[in-house]
């Protein structure tokens, strides 16, 4: 609980500086910046890279569900990084865009429209170039967008609350725009297989940290928010060959798999097409929170929700995983799997 509350506390400074313009905090001491940098330059020589295109996902899911209704069909947008672009694996129906399109298709019984405008090395200030791209004016505005970013802003350095903002102002311009998101916030650097002691400890120390600051930043500008962090962590960690992908550092089909799942109830639940009541049920381990302490929990529990409640308070919820459908039967129909 103290850690918690720590970087509750951690993650509303940096929110409020985002907020306010300001650079935010320092998580890190000088020498522990130099263990930090040093660490990296060592790890860039064992952790793999991959210059491969990831497979285009754009199309429509579920078109035989089309036949079934008169209803128009939903549309859901990616935006973000590598991880939302699917790159480390080499078919379209493993990514995790695929997924969860082929996921939300089967549980609306509606055809889904996809589009993906994720750029692999992205980082947080590339958001504004992609919701320009998503919102363009010959396009339609999706009913839902994902974003998946935080990575490269970590190891690049990118003052958090920098990070924070551009991801706010994302979030809020497709708020206003009309369109539900939820962001699948920063996964747990510490989790990349090659990566030794200090740069684990420190890589995981700033990835939930910039996490749970995300999570204040997009619940406090309409979004919802799941995070990869623990649930990358303990699953990468003890399966490290089966959900990293070749190059080490990019899930495998399997670890976009087990993202995806956590994400799916959260898609669904915006649209209100999930089951579940949106109300805390407390022997799962949820409850209505101050914002800053949901975001510092989920931070650390990956698959958590967090949505808003009446402020400054937050709903923390675990929803229910469902099996994926198979996205070979689903779709896309003008693509190929």
């Amino acid at each position: 609980m103290p850690m918690t509350m720590s970087r509750a506390r951690v993650a509303r400074r940096i929110a409020t500086a985002a907020a306010f313009g300001g650079s935010g905090v320092g998580l890190l001491g000088v020498a522990a910046v130099g263990v930090l940098l040093t660490e990296v330059r060592l790890a860039r020589r064992t952790v793999g890279g991959s210059s491969d295109i990831p497979p285009c996902a754009d199309g429509r899911y579920g078109a035989a569900f089309g036949h079934r209704t008169d209803r128009p069909p939903l549309r859901l947008g990616f935006l973000g990084d590598s991880t939302a672009a699917g790159q480390g694996v080499h078919r379209t129906s493993q990514t995790p865009g695929a997924l969860l399109a082929s996921g939300l298709a089967a549980l609306s019984e509606l055809p889904v429209d996809f589009r993906n405008v994720a750029l692999p090395g992205a980082q947080s200030d590339d958001l504004e170039r992609q919701v320009e791209l998503m919102l363009a004016a010959d396009a339609e505005v999706p009913d839902v967008c994902v974003i998946m970013i935080g990575a490269n802003d970590v190891t690049h350095r990118m003052p958090p609350a920098q990070s924070v903002r551009h991801l706010s102002e994302a979030v809020r311009r497709l708020r206003a725009a009309g369109c539900e998101v939820v962001v699948g916030t920063c996964p747990d650097l510490g989790t990349i297989e090659p990566v030794y002691q200090p740069l684990r400890w420190v890589a995981r120390r700033l990835s939930r940290q910039l996490a749970a600051a995300q999570t204040i930043g997009v619940i406090e500008s309409g979004g919802r928010t799941v995070s990869l962090g623990d649930l990358l962590g303990p699953e990468f960690e003890a399966r490290p060959r089966e959900l990293f992908g070749p190059d080490n550092y990019h899930p495998s089909a399997e670890g976009y798999a087990t993202a995806a799942m956590a994400v799916l109830p959260t898609l669904c639940a915006s649209l209100g097409l999930w089951p579940e009541e949106e109300r805390p049920e407390p022997a799962r381990g949820e409850g209505i929170l101050p914002v800053e302490q949901a975001a510092a929990e989920a931070a650390s529990e990956g698959g958590t929700e967090v949505t808003a409640s009446r402020a400054p308070w937050a709903l923390l919820k675990h929803r229910r995983r469902r099996q994926l459908p198979d996205t070979e039967t689903a779709g896309p129909s003008s693509v190929t799997p």
